[in-house]
């Protein structure tokens, strides 16, 4: 089987989809696996390291593309990538639809075969290949929250935990699954006051026997306890997702008239299409912007910023899959793994996941 890895183009992503040592891994499977030339050099992997390891280096992406059956990618084909795409082709990667639609629409266009890691399974009913990826964007989103509440960054001025006998800040997270947690966690670790927002009390629950109650609520999410909280808050951090869906609007815009001016809001889920409804995408090159004079941080591919980590963790989620489809072939691997197949989104022109079909129609 032929593997390609194109490198990323998305603003700041060198994030690359296989290190090295995966493709020995690979390699040793049987498969050919084709990189393009750089594409993990911003975070210290070289061609001749690839090499090494057995796989071939071409100079550009239109190579990798043709000459591959599965593309293994990070992040969703960006639009000079598309006319690489073709119904032969097979990719593996984020792909995001419901959180930009005319994107899913032109994806579906090339009538590529998508198989997307955040709907991936596992036996437990998680999301294993989305998982490491939510965790390393929850701890990120403090330390973003943080930056950017200092005031040359515009934010209010102030640090998140108590120094000497002044109160400790407010950080409020809303959603606590896997991002979220790490978000909580890392919030803790500031000394800050927490509140926490979910609709599941087992969940809240759990967490509070992990955690304990010092500085920190437990909260049943509603409007009404959204607004209470956020208005308190230095920062805000919006972690909700829905397997498949765009992320519903959990702040309004009216809303951000309770807030502070000079808070922080940090949206975990614009992914998929965001949980403020004043979020829009940004970038790592441009990340924040102000309305109602509460920066908002939203960036697309928060994990970027620590590239280096994120493809450690990821190619560590992943390859087990890969191995998998080497070893026995796509068609084989979709139909004898139900967590795998759980992972295609697209195929000849159709939405095939369901809950994909239902967000995108």
């Amino acid at each position: 089987m032929k593997l390609g890895v194109p490198k990323e183009i998305k603003n700041n992503e060198h994030r690359v989809s296989l290190t090295p040592q995966s493709v020995g891994r690979l390699a040793k499977l049987g498969a050919d696996v084709l990189v393009e030339k750089s594409a993990g050099l911003e975070i210290g992997f070289t061609d001749e390291m690839f090499v090494n390891n057995g796989a071939t280096i071409l100079d550009t992406a239109a190579e990798i593309f043709s000459n591959s059956e599965l593309i293994i990618k990070v992040k969703e084909p960006q639009e000079e990538e598309l006319k690489y795409l073709t119904p032969e082709k097979t990719l593996f990667t984020y792909l995001h639809l419901a959180g930009d639609k005319q994107q899913a629409k032109k994806l579906l266009e090339t009538g590529v075969t998508g198989i997307a890691y955040e709907t991936v399974t596992a036996s437990d009913g998680s999301l294993p290949l989305l998982s490491p990826m939510s965790k390393i964007a929850g701890k990120i989103s403090i330390v973003v929250g943080q930056y950017y509440l200092l005031k040359p960054n515009k934010g209010i001025g102030t640090l998140l935990g108590s120094v000497d006998q002044i109160e400790p800040r407010t950080v409020t997270v809303i959603g606590a699954g896997v991002a979220g947690k790490e978000a909580i966690k890392k919030a803790i670790s500031t000394g800050a006051k927490v509140n926490i927002l979910d609709l599941s009390p087992p969940k809240l629950s759990d967490l509070e026997a992990e955690f304990g109650s010092t500085n920190i609520n437990y909260l049943i999410s509603s409007q009404e306890r959204i607004v209470e909280c956020i208005s308190s808050s230095d920062l805000v951090i919006g972690s909700v997702y829905v397997v498949g869906k765009e992320a519903p609007k959990v702040v309004t815009k009216e809303m951000l008239s309770e807030m502070k001016s000079g808070s922080v809001m940090v949206d975990i889920s614009i992914d998929q299409g965001g949980c403020f409804e004043t979020s829009k995408p940004t970038t790592h090159d441009d990340p924040i912007y102000k309305v109602e004079d509460v920066t908002h941080y939203c960036v697309t591919n928060m994990p970027g910023a620590v590239p280096l980590t994120s493809t450690l963790a990821l190619n560590e989620a992943t390859l087990p899959f890969i191995e998998e489809i080497v070893k026995s072939g796509l068609s084989k691997s979709l139909s004898d793994n139900e967590h795998l197949a759980a992972g295609v989104n697209i195929m000849g022109g159709k939405i095939i996941h369901p809950a994909i079909k239902e967000a995108l129609n």
